[in-house]
């Protein structure tokens, strides 16, 4: 699948709710062998959760990683420079199916990134080997594959009116692990992990808010894909939107929005 292109304010829509993950999966990162950590962020888009690490360990050098120009660009014109606590923080280009350490690091993580790589799993030996001892890997993606969010999408991707231009452009389960699996796959290499899974209940506002939360995420794919034909583009999202409308009812509040996500902390031996 060759990479989406990303909108940044799009994504920056629902941040909050977005950065709350990213703050969890922080609070049960231990302390890191350095007082002036080296720190990579795999796939930091924008980098509005990028700083919070700077908040955790203000002496870090912090190095955010992304394919996306747009994103890149954003974040480095917001978030780059030298921080109050005597860290710095920059950003690079990098293809997260293909970086590895060319450093040693203290904290190594990802958030809501390795969804996108087909099998990542298979990189967390080269990433942790490039961990200094007692340094962490740590990372959160989405397990919600499965909720009519995804499920809908697919499904009208693959009938027959769309069939011919998306095609089997969206992953499934194999998209991510299940927890246990994550588990053992960090325990193997010699990490203490502590894995975990939470379904968070964001109340979203405003019109049609599931339709406007993927837009910024998982129907990127699809809006990639279908940039060339508007007519089909339009034509998938006025179906989808009447799909997601009925899947998740409005409340008098806002809609309520189940979402699922996976967690892993995973320790080098000191």
């Amino acid at each position: 699948m060759s990479s989406p292109a990303w909108d940044p304010a799009q994504y920056l829509r629902h941040a909050d709710h977005r950065a709350r993950p990213f703050a969890d999966l922080l609070a049960r990162v231990p302390d890191l062998p350095s007082a002036e950590p080296a720190v990579a962020d795999l796939g930091c888009g924008p980098g509005n959760v990028t700083v919070l690490l700077a908040e955790r360990w203000p002496g870090a050098h912090i190095t955010g990683y992304d394919n996306s120009p747009e994103m890149l660009d954003r974040a480095v014109t917001e978030h780059a420079g030298a921080t109050p606590g005597g860290g710095h923080v920059d950003f690079a280009h990098a293809d997260v199916r293909t970086w590895a350490p060319a450093r040693p690091y203290d904290l190594i993580v990802s958030n809501a990134t390795l969804q996108w790589v087909p099998g990542h799993a298979e990189r967390f030996g080269e990433w942790i080997a490039g961990l200094r001892p007692g340094g962490t890997f740590a990372f959160q993606v989405p397990g919600n594959f499965s909720a009519p969010s995804h499920r809908l999408m697919r499904e009208i991707a693959r009938s027959p009116r769309f069939a011919d231009h998306l095609g089997d452009l969206l992953r499934h389960d194999d998209a991510v692990l299940a927890p246990e699996a994550y588990l053992e796959r960090l325990t193997s290499l010699g990490c203490e992990a502590d894995v975990w899974e939470t379904t968070y209940l964001h109340l979203l506002t405003g019109e049609d808010p599931v339709l406007d939360w993927v837009k910024g995420t998982g129907l990127r794919p699809v809006l990639t894909a279908l940039a060339d034909d508007p007519k089909a583009r339009e034509e998938f999202l006025a179906e989808y939107r009447a799909a997601l409308r009925e899947a998740y009812p409005a409340t008098a509040h806002g809609t309520p929005f189940p979402f699922r996500r996976i967690f892993a902390v995973a320790r080098k031996e000191a």
